[in-house]
């Protein structure tokens, strides 16, 4: 199922406070992405919906299969074009940055052809 955007940063920070804490909420996850409460309860909706995440009745939020290999998809994409971005000379910041916008839009085959370039499998 393709994902726009918007939900894989969802997922991809709800993977990431999920390794952080025991539990993960709505809060949480605004709080992470500064979004207000209100947006993030019509994101984890939508979410629902879609089978990517399951809610408990005490508002824990958990990826379900199909949401976690997106989330950790795009964490992978995240972390190795970040590092590649910083080991080229790019600024930190900038290349978080950049590797933010670009970790949605590779295509897989141009994703595995940078990979197999640095060396990561």
């Amino acid at each position: 199922m393709k994902t726009n955007e918007s939900a894989e940063n969802y997922l991809e920070t709800i993977l990431i406070l999920s390794r952080r804490n025991p539990v993960v909420r709505s809060v949480d996850i605004a709080t992470e992405m500064g979004f207000k409460k209100s947006s993030v309860s019509v994101a984890m909706k939508n979410l629902r919906e879609n089978g990517q995440i399951t809610t408990t009745k005490e508002g824990f939020i958990y990826l379900t299969d199909s949401g976690r290999e997106i989330a950790e998809m795009i964490y992978e994409r995240h972390q190795i074009l970040s590092s590649w971005l910083i080991s080229m000379g790019v600024d930190e910041k900038i290349a978080t940055e950049d590797a933010c916008l670009i970790e949605h839009d590779i295509s897989k085959e141009s994703f595995e052809a940078i990979k197999r370039h640095i060396g990561v499998s």
